[in-house]
C-alpha cells in the first residue's frame, strides 16, 4: 500500500486546490489452477504459488504415495527435513518421525511437523490434498 504525496494543483481559470493524498491499494488474486511453478513426481505433484512474500503449496499425492519412495530419491535422503505448516483439504495421510512418533492428517486439521527426519504416506484409497504455508525461497530446489 502507498500514499502520494499532497500536491497543489491549478485549475482551468487560475485557482489553487490542495490535492489530498490518496491511498493506493495494491491487490493480488492468484489461483492454483494457474501455479508460478509445478513439481511432478510419481504418485504425486507439488503446486507452488508466491504472493506477498509467502509460497503456499498446495500438495497433492494418490494412494500409495510414499516420502521416502516418491520424492526422497531426487533429494538424495530417504527423510524430509523441512518443517510443515498447513491444512489438510482432502485424504488422509500418516507422518512417521524416525523416533517412533506417529501423526495422522485428516481433513480439516491444521498441522505444524517440526524440522526433524519424517516420512509420510497416504493412508486409505483417497488422493491426499493439503496447503503448506512457507516463506517464500522456503522450497528451493
Amino acid at each position: 500500500m502507498f500514499f502520494s504525496a499532497p500536491q497543489l494543483r491549478r485549475g482551468p481559470l487560475g485557482g489553487a486546490t490542495l490535492w489530498r493524498p490518496t491511498l493506493i491499494i495494491e491487490v493480488i488474486l492468484k489461483r492454483f489452477e494457474a501455479p508460478d511453478e509445478v513439481r511432478r513426481f510419481p504418485r504425486g505433484r507439488l503446486e507452488l504459488v508466491t504472493i506477498g512474500g509467502v509460497t503456499v503449496s498446495r500438495a497433492t499425492y494418490e494412494p500409495g504415495f510414499k516420502w521416502s519412495v516418491d520424492v526422497g530419491p531426487s533429494a538424495g535422503t530417504s527423510r524430509c527435513y523441512l518443517e510443515h505448516v498447513g491444512l489438510v483439504l482432502q485424504g488422509r495421510a500418516t507422518v512417521v518421525f524416525d523416533g517412533g512418533r506417529i501423526w495422522e492428517l485428516n481433513p480439516g486439521v491444521l498441522f505444524h511437523v517440526p524440522a526433524e527426519p519424517h516420512d509420510l504416506y497416504v493412508a486409505g484409497n483417497e488422493p491426499y490434498v493439503s496447503l503448506h504455508f512457507v516463506g517464500d525461497g522456503y522450497l528451493s530446489k
